[in-house]
């Protein structure tokens, strides 16, 4: 598979998919509601990423790497989200005709976690109720784009920021193939002075697994009367279990978040292990 021109997928029938599967390997993505993997059954290895969720994938699945089969339960949202990575420039598109209704072959019946490898921030989508509905959004240290893709799916007009120019060269390039409106752009957050993100611009700030304390004044002001911080990173005791960062500057103390995004208000917070991570999340708005 590979970044090139928009091409087409494939449709394969279930027998067709099942000779393929004891073939050759292949990645299998799920399209489905979480309810639906879980309680109808799914493919053995296959990985969960509801189609509202489509975009991301543009950003995390790999540039060239095993064909995907797409499924879902009739093969009519597996469509639409094949016919989506193709735009985004993927080859080896695969999908399940007549989707799960007409497997006949194994089935698992655990459940998926539809904000892994290959979804956005589970913590942007558990609190899309607090977030304005559209506007300017801001993605900083945005990564390969997952949230942001995201966000301009769902119709903010995003800017995002990072330092490593090859990943803010490819969410560009992605985000024209599919014309969305996102603009990345190459930023160091660490320089000095302090980062200048707006004064009053943004609705919807996004930080996900990033932290430097001085930037987080710019955050606030970046933020439009009634804007939303959406932040999460981790804290000490990511360090103490292992994988993630480990230096102290990179850590959170216990109740510090809160601290940090004064005078803001916190609509929502949590602190603890979630989804094998130890982290601090919290949702806060600036005053209308």
């Amino acid at each position: 598979m590979s970044g090139a021109d928009e091409g087409s997928f494939q449709g394969i029938s279930p027998g067709e998919a099942e000779q393929l599967l004891r073939d050759q390997p292949l990645l299998v993505l799920d399209v489905r509601t979480p309810e639906e993997y879980r309680d109808l059954g799914h493919i053995p290895g296959a990985v969960l990423l509801p189609v509202d969720l489509i975009a991301s994938a543009a950003a995390t699945l790999p540039e060239r790497g095993k064909p995907v089969l797409v499924c879902c339960e009739h093969g009519i949202r597996s469509a639409a989200a094949a016919r989506f990575l193709c735009q985004a420039g993927f080859r080896e598109i695969l999908n399940l005709s007549g989707g799960m209704s007409r497997w006949k072959g194994p089935r698992e019946f655990t459940a998926g976690d539809s904000s892994g490898d290959l979804g956005p921030s589970s913590w942007l989508v558990e609190n899309a109720d607090l977030l304005p509905r559209g506007g300017a959004a801001l993605d900083v240290a945005c990564g390969t784009g997952r949230n942001a893709l995201l966000l301009a799916s769902a119709g903010f007009k995003v800017r995002a920021v990072d330092r490593d120019r090859a990943k803010v060269g490819r969410l560009n390039l992605l985000a024209g193939r599919l014309g969305l409106p996102l603009l990345a752009e190459v930023l160091d957050l660490e320089q000095e002075p302090e980062t200048d993100l707006g004064d009053a611009s943004w609705d919807l700030v996004v930080v996900i697994h990033y932290l430097h304390r001085p930037l987080f004044p710019s955050l606030v002001r970046a933020l439009r009367p009634g804007g939303v911080l959406l932040y999460e990173t981790f804290t000490v005791e990511q360090a103490r279990r292992g994988g993630g960062p480990t230096r102290p500057e990179f850590l959170l103390e216990p109740e510090e978040l809160a601290k940090l995004v004064a005078p803001l208000e916190i609509l929502r917070q949590r602190e603890g292990e979630y989804a094998g991570k130890s982290v601090a999340s919290m949702v806060a708005a600036a005053q209308s």
